[in-house]
């Protein structure tokens, strides 16, 4: 554990009453309504936390939050910075370093996403597969070298617990909310694709796009925890319906849709 860890885990524990998450949650843009449902909850603005960079985008509070759920004690990411914000990788995953410092060993991570599959539509849940970074980051880079950690060369086969995609396939489905499987590419923004990219995305593989979840992957599988990922589905991707693409349409669609969003988090974490 270096310094920064050990700093960030001590003023956590300093402010979350004894308590011992052994689950975390990020919330992605727009998508924080759900820390709502957290008893008890204590709430540490990440500018209290050493090592964690403030949030600037609109939909994403900047705070970790400590509480209960259905007898669970969660920690809640409540928004993530970003790579397009001037963070690197190692930054941007930093907090999940914190959480596995206080015990986390499960991770969900969520975000808001653009459809590229024609089988997504605006208002789709898509639980996360697999990935492709696009990025031009990683987060181990700057991290393998001096941790002391045993692996070096990650294997990322199965990055996504197949165990925990299919709980979220039965939560859905006890719903009726018609979740559907992807492959979700991250790349850093802070612009949208392009109509040819999308194609791109496309032949390659992509179901989804966004700008986030892949560094916080990459940390949490190099920790050993057990990962999923939702992503919501907010606009169709660049050159598909003729939309041009806005952050503030992220947020209205977030803003709409979230109830389904919500209740599927609930059903999920209640399954754990």
């Amino acid at each position: 554990m270096t310094p920064q860890i050990a700093e960030a885990k001590t003023a956590i524990e300093s402010k979350s009453n004894g308590r011992k998450p052994a689950i975390g949650i990020v919330l992605g843009s727009g998508l924080g309504s759900f820390a709502e449902k957290l008893e008890d909850a204590v709430k540490i603005p990440y500018g209290g936390i050493p090592g964690f960079r403030p949030t600037s985008v609109p939909g994403h509070a900047g705070q970790l939050l400590i509480g209960a759920f259905r007898g669970k004690t969660l920690a809640v990411l409540q928004g993530r910075s970003h790579i397009y914000e001037g963070c690197t990788a190692a930054e941007v995953a930093f907090p999940i370093r914190a959480l596995g410092a206080l015990g986390v060993k499960t991770l969900l991570t969520t975000c808001a996403a653009g459809g590229i599959n024609s089988q997504l539509r605006v208002g789709s849940l898509m639980a996360i597969e697999d990935h492709i970074n696009f990025t031009g980051e990683n987060p181990l880079i700057s991290r393998n070298s001096h941790e002391g950690e045993a692996v070096k060369f990650l294997d990322m086969t199965q990055a996504y617990s197949s165990r925990l995609l299919e709980k979220l396939t039965v939560a859905s489905d006890k719903l009726k909310l018609g979740l559907r499987r992807g492959v979700y590419m991250a790349v850093s923004g802070p612009n949208y694709e392009t109509p040819s990219e999308t194609k791109a995305m496309a032949w390659l593989g992509a179901d989804a796009i966004g700008m986030s979840v892949v560094p916080e992957v990459l940390v949490a599988r190099h920790l050993g925890m057990e990962v999923a990922g939702l992503a919501l589905i907010t606009n169709l991707a660049a050159g598909i319906g003729g939309r041009r693409l806005s952050h503030e349409e992220v947020l209205e669609t977030t803003r709409k849709v979230s109830e389904n969003f919500v209740k599927l988090l609930e059903e999920f974490i209640a399954s754990l």
